[in-house]
Order: structure tokens, then C-alpha cells, then sequence
């Protein structure tokens, strides 16, 4: 498998080289060269394939001759070393949860995926230059990157965030690490973080002395592992046998994970509609309705994770449907959502269904609901893409009080250390120091 530029202005690479250069030289993201088919046995006996092996079968044809099978059967069973369980909202809605690793967030499989990747890669090329990890973060990625590349040889981490717009969960998870992740704390919107890093990834005094990469979602390795969730999923419905018409509903920022949902789909997997649910940051939802891709000042909300304004895998999600909106509509829509709305749903789950969201679960769940009013024979699926708790000061005033999970409590005396920066310059220094 070859990976090419979006910007088309680059040359093919292996996925090897893609994961450790995170984006292509012409600054485009890396896209594989085809989405391969799994066979037909694979679908009809999947209920029968534990969540490793169908790790494997999906991962093997986009790594390809770069690793060899015994090690990549190791990372994905390390990787995957928690539960993905959908729980029961009402007959026709579920919400998966993907909550039940380290940091207590969805991105924890591609965080786990691709450190253990790159450490592997960079041990077999015996490179001996340090490999910088330069990420952005609205919430979780940085949580799940710190946790994910902790002490792994050879790499440093570099995450940025934007001062007072994450949770203080989600600050103490990227913070208090120490060792070969350091903090930076941003005066700005998680877009002037991202912006930040793009451009230091086209900063030559930086690339010219510093090896970097990316381990936002923009890394083909963070990227794909992301539909593994809506495999198993898919496994656990056509157990139950209400796999005939799926609607999965993704709370979306970056676009990273809705679009990887699409690659399942592509590979094979049965789903009938595909809900783009984003808050009050509606970029997409207004671009498939007029065509103009126009993003606008980013909004800060009760659902963090998702205040992106100009989503980055967008373009990906685009190439997958040949650059077309009125093909994407075919299998795409996308709704925004207030926090007055999104605070309203939190209390209907939790008052109607004994079930407690968190606002970006909550913000799928309106998005699902809204498609489903109109097809009331499908199977709806909302992602619960983070534990509540990591968002207190918006769940507590709605549900009331809820108890610390134990790998939180262990947070809460740990010791913050970031460094605030203002601008790119002080940036720069910071990585060139």
C-alpha cells in the first residue's frame, strides 16, 4: 500500500515513511492509494472474530510489507486492551462507548496505534536522530497522545492548547506527565494552536535541525485505527440482528473519526447513513447545504473537543466521495447544536434513560434523533466519544454529582506544568532550543 499527497504535489510513500513524516512535503495529508475490500467470509462470520483479529484483517492491507504480522498482531492487541460496549438508550438508539481506555477517551486506539507504530518504525530504520511529536489539541487528543507516547524512546512531545478552553480533567492529563512530553499552553482557539503547528511544519530552520511529526489526527496512523470502533459496533448489532440499516451519529471537530467511520463503509461494512453532528462551530453543516466552505472565528462551547472551525480531515472525508458534496449527501448529512440544546439532552437522556452523557454524546444524540425522524426503521448508534467526567462543570449542574473514576482520582494531586505562549515565535524558540 502506497500513500499519496492530497496536495498531489509530492511523491508516493509507504505507510512507514507516512506515520514518520505525519505530512507530506508539499503539506498535504497522506491518503492511501485505494481503500482495499474484505472478503465476503469476513462480514458473514465476523460475529465470530474476536475485536484482535479483526484488527488485523482491517489493518494489514494499509500497513502492509512495512511490518511484519507478528508484530502487528501484538500492537493491536495491546492497543486494544479495553472494551468498546454499546449500551442501550432506547430500541432503535445505542450509544458506544468509547470511553474505557487509559485517558478515558475515543482517541486513546489511535494515540496507543500510532506511538507503538513509530517506536517500532523508527527502532527497525536504527534511527538515531530524537523524532519531535508536534500536536494541537482541543481536549482529548492530548490526554491520549501524552499517555500514549510516555517514556517511548527516541521521542519527545510537543502538545499545544488553548489556555481555559479544556476541561481541568483534560489539562491534567496532558500536563502532568512530565518526561518526554512537555505542555504548552496557548493564548488562543485550538485553531490558532493548529494553525501554529502547520506552520511550523513548513518553518525550514525547524525541519531543516528537527525531525517532526504529527500525532493529530492529520497521521494516517491516528487516523485509520478509528474505524475499528464501528467494526465492532457493527459486530455487536449483527449479533443482535439489527445490522440491516445502521445511522452511526459522530460528535465531530476535526473530522478525523466520522471519516475513518466512512472507510469501514467503504471496506465493506453495511451503514446506511452516516450524521455529522457538530456544535455551535458550522462550517460543514452549512457547506452541505450551500456548497461554500467558509469557515468562521472559532466558538467556544460546553462540547470542547469539537470547537473547530476549519476541520482538517474534511478533505479526506471529501476524496472519499470524489471530491463530491452531492455524492457525500448520499451517505452524509451534518446538524449543529447549541449548548442550550446540547445541556437539554444531556437532561432527557439522563431523565428518560437513567443515562448520563457527556455534551459531545449528547450533541450526537440530537443529531441521530434529527435524522431519525424521518427514517424510523433504522438502527441509530451515537458515539459517546469521552467519560463525562472529564467534563464536570458542564454535566454536574445538569445531572448532579458524579464519582471519580479511579484512573481520574489519581489525577487530581499531580502537579501541573505547562508553558504559556502567546505567539508562533515563542513556539519556534521553544523547538529550537
Amino acid at each position: 500500500m502506497h500513500y499519496y499527497s492530497l496536495n498531489n504535489k509530492a511523491p508516493q510513500v509507504t505507510f512507514d515513511t507516512a506515520v514518520i513524516k505525519g505530512i507530506a512535503p508539499d503539506k498535504g495529508l497522506y491518503f492511501p492509494e485505494r481503500i482495499p475490500t474484505l472478503p465476503t467470509q469476513f462480514w458473514e462470520t465476523i460475529e465470530e472474530l474476536s475485536k484482535e483479529e479483526i484488527a488485523y484483517q482491517v489493518m494489514q492491507p494499509y500497513v502492509g510489507d512495512t511490518m511484519d504480522e507478528t508484530t502487528l498482531k501484538e500492537i493491536v492487541a495491546d492497543v486494544l486492551s479495553f472494551d468498546f460496549p454499546i449500551v442501550p438508550i432506547t430500541n432503535h438508539i445505542g450509544a458506544l462507548e468509547l470511553f474505557h481506555g487509559p485517558t478515558m477517551a475515543f482517541k486513546d486506539v489511535g494515540a496507543r496505534f500510532m506511538a507503538r507504530c513509530l517506536g517500532h518504525f523508527l527502532k527497525k530504520q536504527n534511527q538515531q536522530e530524537e523524532v519531535t511529536v508536534l500536536v494541537a489539541t482541543s481536549g482529548d487528543t492530548g490526554g491520549a497522545v501524552a499517555r500514549g507516547f510516555y517514556k517511548v524512546p527516541g521521542i519527545k512531545v510537543v502538545i499545544l492548547y488553548p489556555s481555559g478552553k479544556v476541561s481541568d480533567v483534560q489539562e491534567r492529563q496532558l500536563t502532568t506527565l512530565g518526561e518526554n512530553i512537555t505542555a504548552l499552553e496557548v493564548d488562543g482557539t485550538f485553531d490558532d494552536c493548529q494553525a501554529m503547528v502547520k506552520r511550523a511544519f513548513l518553518d525550514t530552520d525547524i525541519t531543516s535541525i528537527k525531525q517532526l511529526t504529527s500525532a493529530n489526527s492529520i497521521n494516517v496512523a491516528r487516523w485509520l485505527p478509528q474505524s475499528l470502533y464501528y467494526l465492532f459496533a457493527y459486530k455487536e448489532l449483527k449479533k443482535q440482528g439489527k445490522a440491516d440499516k445502521i445511522v452511526f451519529s459522530v460528535p465531530s471537530g476535526n473530522f478525523g473519526n466520522i471519516c475513518a467511520g466512512m472507510v469501514a463503509h467503504l471496506m465493506g461494512m453495511p451503514v446506511h447513513h452516516f450524521v455529522a453532528s457538530v456544535n455551535s462551530n458550522t462550517t460543514i453543516p452549512r457547506f452541505m447545504k450551500t456548497g461554500d466552505y467558509s469557515p468562521t472565528p472559532t466558538v467556544p462551547t460546553i462540547s470542547n473537543a469539537m470547537d473547530v472551525s476549519d476541520p482538517s480531515n474534511f478533505v479526506r472525508v471529501l476524496q472519499l466521495f470524489e471530491n463530491s458534496r452531492q455524492l457525500l449527501s448520499t451517505k452524509f448529512s451534518s446538524y449543529s447544536y447549541c449548548d442550550n440544546a446540547t445541556r437539554g439532552a444531556m437532561l432527557d437522556i439522563y431523565k428518560e434513560h437513567n443515562y448520563t452523557a457527556d455534551p459531545h454524546g449528547a450533541v450526537g444524540y440530537l443529531g441521530l434523533k434529527e435524522y431519525l425522524k424521518d427514517h424510523p426503521d433504522a438502527h441509530g448508534i451515537f458515539l459517546e466519544t469521552a467519560h463525562p467526567i472529564k467534563f464536570l462543570p458542564a454535566v454536574e449542574p445538569v445531572v448532579g454529582p458524579l464519582a471519580l473514576p479511579e484512573q481520574i482520582k489519581e489525577l487530581m494531586n499531580a502537579q501541573k506544568d505547562a508553558l504559556a505562549i502567546s505567539d508562533y515565535q515563542e513556539l519556534k524558540n521553544h523547538l529550537l532550543k
